[in-house]
C-alpha cells in the first residue's frame, strides 16, 4: 500500500450542488435562498444574539449581582517578595517608588502588603494597607510600617 492507492472513503465526497445554474438545475432563479429580505441580498450578514426580531436571549435575562462603585482594588505583595527586592538591591526602606521601579505595581495601584513567606531584614516598608500578620512579622524582625 503507498500514496498512489489511497482513496476517499465510500461516500465521504459528496458532489457539490451547483446553485444558481438556471432553472433546469432545480436550483436556479433565487438560488435557494428565497424571495426578497435581507437574507436574500448578497453582503448579508447576522448580528450576533439575532433572533428574528425576537427578544434576544442576553436582553431578556436579569442583570445579576451587585457592583459595589466604592470598592477599592489592591495590588497584593507578599512579605518574602520585599524580601527578596531588598536583598537584590540592598536597600532599608522600601517604598511604593521601588515597587513601581522594579515593575511589581504599576503607577496608580494602591499596594497591600500579606503576609506570606519571612523577612530576615529590618525593613522600613510604605504601603497602602498592610494585612495582621505582614505587620506582625515586618516589626518582628525590627522594621516598621508606614501607612501612605
Amino acid at each position: 500500500m503507498d500514496l498512489s492507492n489511497l482513496t476517499p472513503a465510500v461516500g465521504s465526497n459528496k458532489a457539490k450542488r451547483r446553485i444558481g445554474r438556471g432553472p433546469g438545475s432545480g436550483k436556479g432563479g433565487t438560488s435557494t435562498r428565497g424571495h426578497k429580505g435581507a437574507k436574500s441580498r448578497s453582503g448579508y450578514k447576522q448580528k450576533i444574539g439575532f433572533e428574528g426580531g425576537q427578544m434576544p436571549l442576553q436582553r431578556r435575562l436579569p442583570k445579576g449581582g451587585f457592583k459595589n462603585i466604592n470598592r477599592k482594588e489592591y495590588k497584593a505583595i507578599n512579605v518574602s517578595t520585599l524580601n527578596e527586592l531588598a536583598e537584590a538591591k540592598n536597600l532599608a526602606t522600601i517604598t511604593i517608588a521601588d515597587l513601581i521601579g522594579a515593575g511589581l505595581v504599576r503607577k496608580k495601584q494602591l499596594v497591600k502588603i500579606l503576609g506570606d513567606g519571612d523577612i530576615k531584614r529590618a525593613l522600613t516598608v510604605e504601603a497602602n494597607e498592610f494585612s495582621k500578620k505582614a505587620e506582625e512579622l515586618i516589626t518582628k524582625a525590627g522594621g516598621s510600617i508606614n501607612r501612605v
